[in-house]
């Protein structure tokens, strides 16, 4: 071959694989951006061809394997880019892994659901289509080495950007921006992790001590309360400007109901443990008062019997309630907290219409708690209630979304959101592509109901 039009032919096959491992994330959608940026992994792979080929033209099985193990990389260099920057966490394949069908059946729940099904031919194609050019690539990087010119340029090169790559300065940000983050560097840590995982230790002295939980309740004179997990509701509609912005009139809305209900507000922000998933951990991070950001410690917490505001509040007289209407399968770790009842999402009451995975529009769950537990009416007879309600409609996908509805009694029946309004939207997509309106749309129907939550609640009762 020519070695002027081999060297080109190189440096094409060169720059799309780079292309292939250096992308990054289109925020806050899961579509990849081209980044000016070089890949460690693709440098390593060229230098080990280059090698090879040192003893001679690199076998089929060697192109074969090789274009498997970049089709990989570049398979988990997307999870490496996409998770951190959708769901602001790093990316724990062991946990994450065991709710990734959970997630998947998220998707085809909705109403679109033969959508979702093309959408998982178009990536399977698309995954065909990708080794394919990768393996494109790689043969032609495979007869550009037997030529030895070429050869030599592309292990300078490759050691070169890979010796940059693994020593780059921590104090030079710059330099370490120029390349990609390595895939290598990902499987080592999830590697890591796996085996913490499974050689976690069961000594509970790790979770460090508990609140002693010694404090009184008379401050509460027997009323009720209620702990609302708002999910998928943090600082983030109050810092960002646009966000901000479009939730400014329902938030006042909120404010001027709560004001009208004789209650008071106070305020402060919690860092949670987790974030773009594994809700369970902020739970039991407040309701234990213990440090949940490793998944290992809540699996460890679960094994003892660490006092929690649910056995505190039952110490006290207090009718403990679960209100899970997002729990839709078994649920041992329940047993944990010690409630006097858990009522998961087949047994909160609901008979109305389903809307997408979650079910349970979250103004009907909290009608059924009100007509179960809380109730208009007060008996001295009746022990307070402390309820644990995480609300499911603000949590992704975030759609299909009911509307609110004025007469909460309407929500109780069979007949629940037979409107024309409520059957048109249960027929609306969730959008993974554009999922910012839907949110918008969730937290001001949260507002909306959490407005009008305790309308008839005397004393009031705090929430």
């Amino acid at each position: 071959m020519n070695t002027r039009r081999a060297l080109r032919q190189a440096l094409v096959a060169l720059v799309v694989l780079n292309l292939l491992l250096s992308f990054g994330n289109a925020w806050p959608t899961l579509w990849p951006r081209p980044e000016a940026r070089l890949s460690i992994d693709l440098a390593a792979v060229v230098l080990g061809l280059s090698l090879l080929s040192l003893h001679g033209p690199l076998r089929r099985a060697t192109v074969v394997w090789t274009s498997a193990v970049l089709a990989t990389c570049v398979l988990l260099h997307y999870l490496n880019v996409t998770v951190p920057a959708v769901l602001g966490r790093r990316l724990d394949l062991y946990w994450d892994g065991q709710h990734a069908w959970e997630v998947l059946k998220m998707g085809a729940a909705s109403p679109s659901a033969m959508k979702f099904v093309g959408v998982a031919v178009i990536v399977a194609l698309a995954i065909a289509a990708l080794y394919r050019l990768i393996r494109r690539g790689v043969a032609t990087l495979a007869e550009s080495l037997q030529s030895a010119r070429l050869r030599i340029g592309l292990v300078a090169a490759s050691s070169a950007v890979l010796g940059a790559g693994l020593l780059a300065p921590q104090g030079l940000p710059a330099l370490q921006h120029a390349f990609a983050p390595s895939v290598g560097t990902l499987v080592a840590e999830q590697a890591r992790l796996l085996h913490r995982a499974h050689d976690a230790s069961d000594d509970e002295r790790l979770l460090g001590a508990s609140p002693a939980f010694d404090g009184t309740l008379g401050a509460l004179a027997g009323a009720d309360v209620v702990i609302v997990f708002a999910e998928a509701y943090g600082a983030v509609t109050l810092d960002n400007p646009d966000l901000s912005s479009a939730l400014a009139a329902s938030r006042q809305r909120l404010a001027d109901a709560v004001d009208a209900s004789g209650r008071r507000v106070l305020s402060a922000r919690l860092v949670s443990p987790t974030f773009g998933g594994g809700s369970w951990l902020a739970h039991a991070e407040l309701l234990s008062g213990l440090d949940m950001r490793d998944p290992n410690d809540y699996r460890l917490l679960l094994t003892t019997q660490r006092p929690t505001l649910v056995s505190h509040f039952a110490a006290h007289g207090y009718r403990t309630v679960g209100w899970m209407p997002g729990i839709q399968r078994p649920w041992p770790e329940g047993r944990f907290y010690g409630f006097d009842r858990i009522a998961d999402a087949d047994g909160i009451g609901y008979r109305g219409p389903l809307f997408g995975y979650w079910r349970i529009p979250d103004q009907a769950s909290m009608a059924q708690l009100q007509a179960q537990e809380l109730g208009p009416q007060r008996d001295d007879a009746r022990r307070p209630r402390l309820v644990v309600f995480p609300t499911v409609s603000t949590h992704a996908p975030f759609r299909p979304l009911a509307p609110y509805v004025t007469d909460w009694s309407a929500v109780l029946g069979a007949d629940a959101y037979d409107s024309p309004d409520a059957v048109a939207a249960r027929q609306v997509p969730a959008s993974w592509d554009d999922p910012v309106p839907a949110y918008l749309s969730a937290v001001r129907y949260q507002f909306d109901w959490l407005g009008a939550g305790f309308p008839h609640t005397h004393p009031p009762t705090p929430w």
